[in-house]
């Protein structure tokens, strides 16, 4: 079997709008056909779920579950599915609580069909019987997708053999089109812009951005454009006011309006949890500084073209806002050096190449 006939099935918790455009890359990469399986997020997560244009899409049951403060799902209807879409490969999320994942590799595996876990990878655990258990619950899997170098590094050293950990950085975009984007390399005639985008909830700490600029050297105070809406507007509209009036809030933008604020910008600031707005960022040519975080991060922003701090650390923020903002040509480097990983390395279709590499492996495997 080639990999142009392969049925790919894929299994999420939840499809999320801004994994859309990826799944349909892997239709074109995969013709013999694309199905997902995913079901619905609980109504306090507050995500977006999307549907494909090129892929199917089948529509599980989640049923979440709460036992000592840890969350577990299963997915209602799995085996039903598998048994419509017959797939010839799986690949699904490597989460040990998605308790619907052991009887559905099975049904995989009693049909000589494999298998491949995708996940950001595995922490240290505290205790030898619980990274046992870890490692057998990922020796299910007939090779593994890794979000981060991180995550592809801690399944190594978990005990999954390197050959068959395939390292798929985690993209929300498109390789960028056309020349790079030039930004200026002086604040002479204005001050510095730093530019903010996603969802206003208190894991993204907005609020630490504008505590940490009001910190700043008034020299260097940059001016601070907050993009995206969300339940913490309005108490962040209202510690700005005491604080940091220098702070703009524009509600959601999209398209046009959007690009147009990422070429304004000198600096990307991304100071909690999640931002996919991340990586546009450096399709636009801007240095960044991010919270670190699950691996994904530093996939993205290194030495080279930004600075990680600390999560939650108001004084890592204030150093790496201040480091930046008096050097506008080092920005401008850095920028282009952030053009180049988007380009070059964290992509969408490099995120593509990795899935067809793991299928291509499975494949021969079983054929062997």
């Amino acid at each position: 079997m080639t990999i142009k006939n392969v049925k790919l099935g894929i299994v999420h918790r939840v499809l999320t709008d801004y994994r859309v455009p990826f799944i349909d890359l892997l239709a074109d990469r995969f013709p013999g056909g694309v199905q997902v399986a995913a079901g619905e997020a609980r109504p306090e997560e507050q995500i977006i779920s999307g549907k494909p244009q090129k892929a199917g899409l089948f529509i599980l049951q989640n049923i979440h579950l709460m036992k000592n403060g840890l969350y577990l799902c299963h997915q209602r209807g799995l085996i039903d599915w598998l048994e419509k879409f017959d797939p010839d490969v799986l690949i699904m999320e490597a989460n040990p609580r998605y308790l619907a994942t052991p009887q559905t590799v099975r049904w995989m595996h009693q049909r000589r069909r494999p298998v491949i876990g995708w996940g950001l990878g595995i922490p240290p655990a505290s205790s030898g019987l619980r990274t046992g258990l870890r490692l057998t619950f990922l020796q299910q899997f007939d090779a593994m997708l890794a979000y981060s170098r991180k995550g592809r590094q801690e399944y190594i050293s978990a005990g999954i053999p390197a050959e068959k950990v395939f390292l798929a950085s985690n993209a929300a975009a498109f390789k960028p089109k056309g020349s790079i984007p030039e930004h200026r390399s002086n604040f002479d005639k204005s001050p510095a812009v730093v530019l903010f985008v996603g969802r206003l909830q208190d894991r993204k700490r907005v609020d630490l951005l504008l505590e940490a600029c009001a910190r700043l050297d008034e020299s260097i105070k940059p001016r601070v454009i907050i993009v995206g809406d969300g339940p913490e507007r309005r108490s962040l509209e209202a510690l700005a006011g005491r604080i940091y009036p220098q702070a703009e809030f524009t509600g959601d933008k999209r398209g046009d309006d959007l690009s147009d604020l990422f070429r304004q910008a000198d600096l990307f600031v991304l100071p909690g949890t999640g931002g996919l707005a991340l990586q546009q960022a450096l399709s636009f040519a801007l240095p960044a500084i991010a919270a670190e975080g699950d691996g994904t991060q530093a996939d993205l922003v290194r030495p080279e073209n930004g600075w990680l701090v600390t999560p939650g650390n108001l004084d890592s923020l204030v150093n790496a806002l201040q480091t930046a903002l008096q050097d506008p040509s080092a920005l401008v480097l850095k920028g282009r050096e952030s053009f180049r990983i988007v380009s070059d390395e964290v992509n969408l279709e490099c995120m593509a190449d990795a899935f067809e590499q793991a299928v291509g492996f499975v494949l021969r495997k079983i054929v062997r």
